[in-house]
């Protein structure tokens, strides 16, 4: 089992069982990972359980060891369908990461092996253009195991991104910040310069561009 805090109980399936009761169709919980970071693509994760239950330990990723997120990433794949989506740099530099964070989400349910019926979205807000019925969810990833599930598979995906962006442009630790703006990051963004990989439209990547 991952070491988490007993302060909070696990999220459990009570929200989407009872969208299947009120005949909702399968239900997807939806998350994305890498609103914060200065590089790299931010990516979401849709996740449908059916008949086989969910692994025990599910839990917001955040609260995960990495070894953990990773074990957990493989046991939800085995049992349930899942989507990926991302929007890269380009795309978060042009609408913003909100606008970015929605793209990648709707990207996420698009690639489910079927259409979900209803979708639980971590967060305040719906993303447009949705082809389900859908409801926001504030703190859902504390909440439905299918949003938490998908806030692990999204955290597992980006970082093995960021890993792979590590190998072409070392220095930066994006293997271990995962592109945050750690005080690491920020002392080789001034050594090694900015990469095509930086957010351009984010405050410290942008006064860097307007200083040079």
């Amino acid at each position: 089992m991952p070491r988490i805090s007993s302060a909070r109980p696990l999220p459990d399936d009570s929200l989407e069982a009872a969208l299947a009761r009120d005949g909702a169709g399968p239900v997807a919980g939806v998350d994305e990972v890498g609103r914060g970071p200065l590089a790299g693509p931010v990516v979401a994760a849709a996740v449908v359980f059916g008949a086989l239950p969910p692994p025990p330990g599910i839990a917001d990723s955040k609260r995960l060891t990495a070894a953990a997120r990773v074990r957990l990433d493989r046991e939800i794949r085995a049992v349930a369908a899942v989507g990926v989506g991302l929007a890269d740099v380009a795309e978060i530099d042009t609408l913003n990461i909100l606008r970015a964070s929605h793209l990648a989400m709707r990207r996420a349910i698009g690639a489910l092996p079927f259409a979900p019926g209803h979708a639980l979205i971590d967060g305040n807000l719906i993303p447009g253009g949705l082809t389900c019925a859908a409801t926001a969810v504030i703190g859902g990833d504390a909440r439905a195991v299918s949003i938490a599930a998908a806030s692990i598979v999204a955290k597992v995906a980006r970082d093995a991104i960021m890993a792979d962006l590590d190998r072409l442009f070392p220095g930066y630790g994006w293997a271990e910040n995962a592109g945050y703006p750690t005080a690491a990051h920020r002392d080789a963004l001034g050594r090694l310069g900015i990469t095509p990989h930086h957010r351009r439209s984010f405050a410290p990547i942008h006064k860097m561009l307007y200083e040079e």
